[in-house]
């Protein structure tokens, strides 16, 4: 174990090293507070490894997140005044525990669920205006390039009706992407009828003003983990030094965490008997859930793990692959915005427990997650991960030209 005083640099380019490594994190509200706790056992395993100074955006090459995993990306990656990330892993648990009460505020009282149908009818259900002041205020003026490594955030615009994804891969050649992080966390939040869409500009290179019309980038991709395998591609190809000699179609140097923040129970949460009589308010609302979003979403999740999962199967490397999810949440834990006291308590122990049960895969016939043998528990196959990870990071170090000249 290293010393405890001990510090970690930025990290090192691929090219020096044996992997590509990436982080996704899924959107979905409140919810956040799963991947939120297998994040803060990941950098603990971490810690034990490389000290106690050590944290995610020194092992990743790329953070991608959609939402509310956008917003976690964000505030792993965005510095503070000692260039170093502005929270740990641990404190984005509390983050969620204080704050979403008040991003989420929940209506009491005999006439609650009237207020929230009304509410759905005639605007977003929360106005979003704690979301913004507190992003604001955490993130500052910090911009996109300026992240400690790089992240790749998906939004949809609704003017132009496609998609924008923030990369700071892209910031290279399309200055105006270079948004502060704050608007790009709080545009890929923005789910339709939950939060307003949020409306900002940037500057290119040139002086040209860009305009963005940013809604939830869950519209696109709630997974974004194939979002950000498709961005260090692109770099492939584009013949990026940081990956050299790495070859476009080299999957098996890839090494991917994916991190869902839960879904509903299969079979439990709607019924085609119900669904097949629903209109345009029915499946805007249905028993205080939001049956649109949610397909939407979850389809997104579930093809996006499919498709990487027949990847890795098809070139040996399903050891590199590891999804985390939880698809037995049932009431109000699977709910995006029940932001009682009692709810959130109740996701972290979701996030302990997802800790403690056997790693899973999705099965491509049934799209059901099934256990793997001899795989042991998420826990102990983190475990593995971290070391994997401070390897590779060591190796890097080793490789380097900085390390070699010194």
């Amino acid at each position: 174990m290293a010393s405890e005083t001990s510090t970690v640099n930025q990290i090192q380019a691929p090219t020096y090293g044996n992997l590509i490594t990436i982080l996704s994190i899924d959107g979905g509200g409140i919810r956040g507070i799963i991947p939120a706790t297998i994040l803060s056992y990941l950098e603990s395993k971490l810690q034990e490894l490389d000290g106690e100074d050590a944290r995610l955006a020194d092992y990743f090459d790329v953070i991608a997140g959609t939402s509310t995993g956008g917003l976690v990306t964000a505030m792993l990656t965005a510095p503070n005044e000692n260039n170093r990330p502005l929270f740990a892993a641990k404190d984005i648990k509390d983050f969620y525990l204080e704050h979403s009460p008040k991003i989420f505020p929940q209506w009491r009282g005999p006439f609650a669920s009237s207020v929230k149908f009304l509410k759905a009818i005639i605007g977003p259900k929360y106005n979003g205006k704690y979301l913004r002041g507190l992003v604001k205020e955490k993130l500052g003026q910090t911009l996109l390039h300026q992240t400690l490594t790089n992240v790749v955030i998906p939004t949809f615009d609704i003017k132009k009706l496609q998609p924008t994804i923030f990369s700071t891969y892209e910031v290279k050649s399309k200055s105006y992407l270079d948004a502060q992080l704050s608007d790009i966390s709080i545009g890929t939040s923005a789910a339709p009828t939950y939060l307003p869409a949020h409306h900002f500009e940037t500057k290119n290179s040139e002086g040209k003003v860009r305009e963005f019309d940013l809604i939830d980038g869950g519209v696109a991709a709630n997974n974004p983990a194939l979002v950000a395998i498709g961005e260090v591609t692109k770099e492939v190809f584009r013949g990026n030094p940081d990956f050299f000699p790495i070859k476009p179609m080299d999957y098996g140097r890839f090494l991917v965490i994916s991190l869902g923040t839960g879904s509903p129970m299969k079979d439990e949460k709607y019924n085609a008997c119900h669904a097949s009589k629903w209109g345009i308010l029915s499946w805007l609302l249905s028993d205080g859930s939001n049956p649109l979003v949610d397909v939407f979403s979850q389809s997104s999740n579930e093809m996006v793990d499919i498709h990487i999962s027949v990847l890795f199967q098809a070139l040996h490397s399903e050891s590199n692959y590891l999804r985390i999810q939880d698809d037995t949440l049932s009431g109000p834990i699977s709910s995006v915005d029940i932001a009682s006291r009692e709810n959130l308590d109740n996701l972290v122990k979701v996030g302990e427990r997802l800790l403690k049960k056997p790693v899973s895969r999705v099965n491509l016939e049934t799209g059901i997650f099934e256990p793997l043998e001899n795989e042991g528990t998420n826990e102990e196959a983190l475990k593995r991960f971290a070391k994997q990870l401070s390897d590779e990071r060591r190796l890097r170090e080793m490789r380097s030209p900085h390390c070699q000249d010194s």
